[in-house]
């Protein structure tokens, strides 16, 4: 497979890309615009990641570029990532004990292909155990919520909130792998 760029700083992305030995170069985006409410937020999350991918394309235009954004949703309620400790316990505090869904949408833009631009939206869904204020509190001492959406990596010690999932574990971390893998290869890349 011809190595790609990924527009994202995610480690959570790289990992994912090195555990399907996809070879890939990290470009990260700049564009971190927010989500168009007016839009289906399955549709919204999709071009947030193809305006990355856009972004990144446009000063690699021969090359396969990937772009991809995860958000979280509760009660339609998008969640993103916490800009300080009490906005992750309020976060953490709505995700108790109850189910959210997790979106990772994927685009890819491959010069190769008539059509430049494809891509898709991935949903999971998140149970969480019901969370204490003190059990809160030591997870937010950790520093692990603060650059994720929901306020929690399912990938570290967020692990220990979550009581089930219905999807893809690698959705809720940042990147569908399974069905990313079955994206490129289907597309010939």
């Amino acid at each position: 497979m011809e190595e790609i760029i990924l527009a994202s700083a995610s480690p959570r992305r790289r990992e994912i890309l090195e555990l399907l030995g996809i070879p890939f170069k990290v470009m990260p985006a700049k564009n971190e615009t927010g989500i168009d409410p007016a839009l289906p937020l399955s549709q919204a999350v999709l071009d947030v990641a193809r305006m990355k991918a856009e972004e990144i394309a446009a000063l690699c235009p021969d090359r396969i570029v990937l772009g991809a954004d995860t958000v979280v949703s509760l009660d339609g309620h998008v969640l993103g990532k916490p800009e300080n400790d009490r906005q992750a316990f309020r976060m953490l505090e709505m995700l108790s004990g109850r189910v959210h869904e997790v979106y990772t949408a994927v685009w890819v833009f491959d010069p190769a292909l008539p059509n430049t631009g494809s891509g898709f939206t991935d949903i999971a869904k998140v149970e969480f155990y019901p969370l204490s204020k003190a059990e809160i509190e030591e997870y937010i001492a950790t520093g692990e919520p603060m650059d994720k959406a929901g306020g929690y990596g399912i990938q570290g010690r967020g692990l220990r909130l979550v009581r089930s999932i219905s999807g893809d574990f690698y959705t809720v971390m940042g990147l569908p792998g399974a069905r990313l893998w079955r994206f490129l290869n289907a597309r010939e890349v």
